[in-house]
C-alpha cells in the first residue's frame, strides 16, 4: 500500500496590501495566511533558536509585509519581509500545517508572547 499523496498547491498569491499570503492545495484546502502569522512561525533557526526547545517567540511583527516571494526549487518558496528577515524556508508542507493547524500555531504563540511579557506590537 503506497502512502497518500501530499497535497500539492495550485495557486499561491501575496494580496496587493501585502499583508497575507492566499494558497490553495489540489486537496481543496485553502489557506490565507496573514504576513505577521508567516513571519513569526519562520522555520529560520536564526528566529528560531539554534538549540533544542521550544522557540523563543518573535516580539513586534504586527505591520509586517511581504515584499517577496522566491521559489526554491519545486518544493518551497523563501519569503522576503520588509522588516529584513529572508533566511526562512516555506515548504509546501509547513504552508499547509500553518494553514491547517493556524488557531494551535497562533495560540501557542500568543501564549509564549504574553509569559515573555513582549507583545504583538
Amino acid at each position: 500500500m503506497s502512502p497518500a499523496p501530499r497535497p500539492w498547491p495550485k495557486a499561491l498569491r501575496l494580496s496587493k496590501d501585502r499583508k497575507s499570503l492566499a494558497i490553495a492545495f489540489d486537496d481543496g484546502a485553502s489557506f490565507d495566511l496573514s504576513a505577521e502569522y508567516l513571519r513569526v512561525m519562520t522555520g529560520s533557526a536564526q528566529d528560531r533558536g539554534h538549540g533544542a526547545g521550544p522557540r523563543p517567540p518573535i516580539p513586534g511583527k504586527a505591520q509586517v509585509a511581504v515584499l517577496d516571494i522566491q521559489p526554491i526549487g519545486a518544493y518551497a518558496v523563501r519569503l522576503v519581509f520588509d522588516d529584513g528577515h529572508d533566511s526562512g524556508l516555506y515548504s509546501w508542507d509547513l504552508l499547509y500545517d500553518l494553514g491547517a493547524r493556524r488557531e494551535v500555531h497562533w495560540r501557542g504563540y500568543v501564549e509564549g508572547l504574553s509569559a515573555a511579557g513582549q507583545s504583538r506590537t
